[in-house]
């Protein structure tokens, strides 16, 4: 059962990696591109407020991110590891209370964030008419927050099964659904901004469908809750997605105080941090995908206790890591002008998109390395090992680095900072997975005690029903 259920288990894991994570990324890269054509559309209306008031929102948007990431990283690890163990049942009941927990906390965020937007918006240094911009924007988005949350966590329980095609259509089909309605909204319905707003929100419907329906009709849906099982596998999910949500939420404080930081140089700082923003998922919508699409390679086998399996997981992911990065750089580093062109970027905007489409873009290595990292304590039973580093990298090693840079070269020095701060922390993670990954091999423990407790305590409910 183990071996037809867990996919990982044998097979080139360079193989694995590549095929999970370009997967993964085609569905991140369609959605990452209607972002990025979202802000060219939204640049062609000619007001430099509204380019400003989407990099506002991005920042807010991604604090509700956060719990979708964290969820979905513990239901793939959870469904991987149950896997590896040869236990789909277990796979099952776990992924449907991660999706029940995720929904409950989605609709309390969501309805906080809703009723504090002028707050938040002040926070990240929106005022004035931008202000206003960015909170309409939001207004209509955050609302739909739950319907994301639910396409995230599919999406997560299908890369759990191994099954990377159908987890990349979820996405996909997110990305088709915005792409085909945002001109239609902006320009001939002539919402503007709003039109952007409304589309998104039809694109979260539509990745909650798709992901539902493979995971109904191929991997057998969703377990029955009660109340027993809730409560079995309350300290299992959160173990992993607390520490989750807390470590994603260190990304967007960061963005946010980079955003702040960035606002005393005026709206075209602004702006043309807010392409970059754009432009780097879209650019590294593979590395982004790594922690997603790594993570069962490394669950499964660790499941299974192939801790050489685990080692060559992580290795293969740093190598494609690092040839991806300069492959990418070099192209960006060709393109910068035409890149900045799309916007119609003039002045210190265009400077900042040239920056990054510079030498800049080649710390995204570092990036990746925390993101395999991160994936590799979640799956190796040590989700706050991914909290700390992730903090320590968006506080120590972002806001005093950002600082520096930017008393020598101004809003230049803001992105160059907020790079460089990067370097520290991926050397310290990279050093700590290493670590994680020899003491498992040599207590060679079967698995964590919270699965083994939870797999008999799941199997006595079952037996009660």
């Amino acid at each position: 059962m183990a071996n037809e259920q867990a996919k990982f288990l044998q097979g080139s894991l360079f193989k694995h990696v590549a095929v999970m994570s370009f997967t993964a990324s085609v569905g991140l890269m369609a959605v990452f591109f209607v972002d990025f054509v979202d802000m060219i559309f939204i640049s062609m209306l000619g007001e430099s407020e509204l380019a400003a008031a989407i990099g506002y929102a991005g920042a807010i948007l991604f604090f509700t991110t956060s719990l979708g990431i964290g969820m979905s990283i513990a239901a793939g690890a959870l469904v991987a590891r149950s896997l590896g163990q040869g236990e789909p049942d277990l796979a099952r009941s776990k992924a449907t209370h991660t999706l029940f927990f995720g929904l409950l906390m989605g609709v309390l965020l969501a309805m906080t964030v809703w009723f504090n937007l002028d707050i938040l918006t002040g926070w990240v240094g929106a005022k004035g008419h931008t202000q206003e911009l960015a909170i309409s924007y939001l207004q209509i988005i955050i609302p739909s927050m739950p319907l994301m949350l639910t396409g995230m966590v599919a999406s997560a329980i299908l890369r759990g099964h191994g099954d990377a095609r159908r987890a990349m259509f979820v996405t996909l089909w997110g990305g088709g659904v915005n792409a085909v309605l945002d001109p239609i909204f902006i320009f001939t319905l002539g919402l503007g901004l709003e039109g952007a707003a409304l589309a998104s929100v039809a694109a979260r419907i539509a990745m909650c469908v798709a992901g539902l329906i493979p995971v109904l009709r191929h991997y057998g849906g969703f377990s029955r809750v009660n109340f027993g099982g809730l409560c079995a596998d309350f300290k299992p999910v959160f173990t992993i997605a607390l520490p989750a949500i807390l470590t994603q939420m260190a990304t967007p404080f960061s963005a946010a105080y980079v955003t702040r930081a960035m606002a005393d140089y005026g709206e075209q700082a602004v702006a043309g941090m807010a392409i970059v923003g754009r432009l780097t998922p879209l650019a590294f919508a593979v590395i982004f995908a790594l922690s997603g699409a790594v993570g069962p390679i490394i669950g499964q086998n660790a499941g299974a206790r192939q801790h050489d399996r685990v080692r060559g997981a992580f290795r293969d992911a740093m190598l494609f890591t690092a040839c991806f990065v300069v492959a990418v750089a070099v192209v960006l580093f060709f393109l910068r002008g035409p890149i900045a062109d799309l916007f119609s970027a003039t002045g210190l905007t265009r400077e900042l998109v040239y920056l990054f489409c510079g030498p800049l873009a080649l710390a995204y290595f570092f990036n990746g390395v925390l993101f395999v990292a991160n994936a590799s304590f979640n799956n190796l039973g040590h989700p706050f090992y991914s909290t700390w580093v992730n903090w320590g990298r968006h506080t120590i090693g972002t806001v005093p680095f950002v600082i520096l840079f930017a008393h020598y070269w101004g809003p230049q020095g803001v992105l160059i900072g907020q790079a460089a701060g990067g370097i520290l922390f991926a050397v310290l993670a990279y050093v700590l997975a290493l670590r994680v990954m020899a003491k498992q091999a040599t207590t060679d423990v079967p698995a964590p005690q919270t699965f083994q407790r939870q797999a008999r305590l799941q199997s006595l409910f079952n037996l009660r029903r």
